[in-house]
């Protein structure tokens, strides 16, 4: 198992979250499925890791009540819907070893539901984002994740075409707003699953 990993999972665990440790997406797509039941609606935030786990359509073929944004026909309504669900189900920009969640997102549907309005929150991640500390997430997020989030999404932001943050004050910028997880906060319920294999941006 990957050091860092195992430095993450300890100081996540310190700061009050649920975690739990998987060597491949396979173990932990299976661990998700017998952790959430048919009766309970679920809601998942964009998220690369979540396709590339195949997730969405395990639990939609198994019959749960399902909303996400990348799927549903109608993008508003699915964003609407997910802030009733009383699952929600994302990644992460980036991780730091001392157990810090850090976030950056375009119309924060995404980072509001992975602290606040749903029953239980579970949060896939990959040993690629985990970071040293806040700048370097920081800088994975402006370096990494968000010229590639741009060129997914083909929006015209400096970073699309450079690769690099400029913190642009294009329309079409995605870092809108910033969340820091810097503990479970009251009353919430999150779990984070490490996964030992690189995943998503």
């Amino acid at each position: 198992m990957n050091d860092k990993i195992l430095l993450a999972e300890k100081s996540l665990k310190r700061n009050g979250f649920q975690v739990k440790v998987f060597n491949n997406k396979e173990e932990a797509k299976k661990a998700l499925i017998e952790s959430i039941s048919i009766d309970e609606s679920i809601a998942f935030g964009g998220s690369m890791t979540l396709s590339q786990l195949e997730i969405y359509e395990d639990f939609k073929k198994r019959g749960n009540e399902i909303y996400w944004h990348w799927k549903g026909e109608d993008r508003k309504k699915e964003l609407k819907e997910a802030y009733n669900s009383k699952i929600y189900v994302t990644s992460t920009n980036a991780l730091t070893l001392d157990g810090k969640l850090v976030n950056m997102d375009g119309t924060a549907n995404r980072v509001s539901s992975m602290f606040y309005g749903h029953d239980r929150v579970y949060i896939i991640v990959g040993r690629n984002k985990i970071c040293k500390d806040y700048d370097d997430a920081r800088e994975r997020i402006k370096n990494i994740a968000a010229p590639k989030n741009a060129q997914r999404l083909n929006i015209n932001t400096p970073c699309k075409y450079t690769g690099k943050c400029s913190d642009c004050n294009s329309p079409d910028r995605i870092c809108n707003v910033e969340v820091i997880i810097h503990r479970n906060p009251s009353g919430a319920n999150i779990n984070i699953y490490l996964i030992d294999e690189d995943l998503g941006y």
